[in-house]
């Protein structure tokens, strides 16, 4: 059913409420003008779903990820069986770590490697990093980072008897008419880094709100502290253009299933700056970040570069779909995933504006695209209550409680026209939980 013809759904409630035909004429136009509309045919189709706006959680598969796990399960691993690991598998998580670390991450080889989860990557390179500062006593976090991070310096501080010093998260825009954008700025990090100040941990960009912290400023202002800093890149690796070299990075970990589309439990990468990693020592002692793996010796030697940080054996078949993902991104380029990416984001505030904002619905993510990251979050009421009905119509956004959705449309995958009716649905689906209530 077309969106100008859809009607409430609810019994006695059926009267048209038609889409704007000037968002829907715009949407055609900028999909029409949109340099990399072509991409959206390298991935999957999802019967029934009309605008998937979770690339943020969750990115699509691409459309030769199924036959890759296919040809990689009958030829190389039913083919090849364990000569796999000499021609290729073993070195898998050092060469797709530096093709991964040069499309998107702005590294030079050597300093990215494939490893286990995100939970499990940040906790080798927290302990990495405080063993760099034995000395010093102190860690700075955000006390509203996601979970994983916060549970784990948690965890981690009581182990070693260090203190944390959380940084709550402050007012970065607002306006009249929207809800407060908070998030982490220089000047917080400022005021609590010193001579006691071993570790910085934070997120690139805030996964409640989709701001960009100022990763240059925030490292520079550790490092005239003398401290280290870890940044979690899992909701920018693969949205916008990284250049952790250039900004003199010590520590990085990010996921590969949102924007690098690597599919559910995808492995995690993580990024060791090469001046640390002659130095650098991690806790989870495994047989493959050893200098000589296969002498399989008596004590641990850890491996001169950047295997170090690997601990036991990869997730191989795990790799493939990333490998198909980062063939796009090379194609296209980073530069243009971003600007593709803030349009998108643009589109979804400007169609909050016309079709939300009348509702109460409130803007939770900052306007200005270039500290806004690739979602866009809105809050009210009765977002919980609208997202059954968003799932029948095949609308799927991100429900975080206690009252919003983010809104990820995933560049490469997603378009103009897709993000209206998506909103759209948003629209629909709240009028029909407030006529219901």
């Amino acid at each position: 059913m077309d969106s100008t013809e859809r009607r409430r759904g609810d019994g006695g409630r059926n009267e048209v409420r038609p889409g704007p035909t000037h968002l829907r004429g715009r949407a055609g136009s900028l999909d029409a003008y949109d340099p990399l509309a072509a991409q959206r045919t390298a991935f999957a189709a999802a019967p029934g779903v009309v605008s998937y706006l979770d690339g943020n959680s969750l990115g699509r598969p691409t459309a030769d990820a199924a036959e890759r796990l296919s040809s990689f399960t009958a030829d190389q691993w039913g083919g090849r069986l364990i000569r796999g690991w000499d021609e290729g598998w073993f070195e898998k998580p050092l060469t797709l770590g530096d093709r991964l670390g040069t499309a998107t991450l702005g590294a030079g080889p050597g300093q990215t490697f494939i490893g286990e989860s995100t939970t499990v990557v940040l906790y080798k390179l927290i302990h990495a990093a405080l063993d760099l500062r034995p000395d010093r006593t102190e860690i700075i976090a955000d006390s509203a980072n996601f979970p994983t991070d916060r549970y784990l310096i948690h965890g981690i501080a009581e182990e070693r008897g260090l203190t944390v010093r959380w940084l709550d998260p402050t007012e970065v825009e607002t306006t009249s008419s929207d809800a407060t954008v908070t998030g982490i700025r220089p000047d917080q990090v400022a005021d609590l880094a010193g001579d006691s100040t071993a570790l910085v941990l934070l997120s690139h960009i805030d996964y409640r709100t989709g701001y960009i912290a100022d990763l240059p400023a925030i490292t520079d202002i550790a490092h005239r502290a003398g401290a280290l800093v870890v940044w979690d890149l899992c909701h920018s690796a693969g949205a916008l253009p990284l250049d952790l070299d250039a900004w003199d990075v010590d520590f990085a970990a990010g996921c590969t299933y949102k924007y690098l589309n690597g599919g559910p439990g995808s492995p995690a990468f993580g990024y060791v700056a090469s001046r640390h990693i002659p130095a650098a020592t991690q806790p989870i002692r495994g047989w493959m970040g050893v200098a000589s793996a296969f002498e399989m010796g008596p004590s641990y030697e850890p491996h001169p570069g950047i295997r170090r940080f690997v601990s036991g054996t990869p997730a191989v078949l795990g790799m493939v779909p990333l490998e198909s993902m980062l063939d796009l991104v090379e194609g296209v380029g980073m530069e243009a995933i971003r600007a593709k990416s803030t349009a998108l984001t643009d589109f979804v505030i400007e169609l909050y504006d016309e079709l939300l904002a009348p509702l109460g619905v409130q803007l939770g993510s900052p306007r200005d695209g270039s500290v806004r990251g690739g979602h866009v979050t809105i809050h009210h009421d009765l977002c919980e209550a609208a997202l059954p009905a968003l799932w029948e119509r095949g609308i799927i956004p991100d429900f975080r409680r206690p009252n919003g959705l983010r809104l990820g449309p995933s560049p490469l995958s997603t378009g103009f026209t897709e993000v209206y009716e998506g909103v759209l649905g948003i629209r629909d689906a709240l009028l029909e939980a407030g006529a219901s209530g």
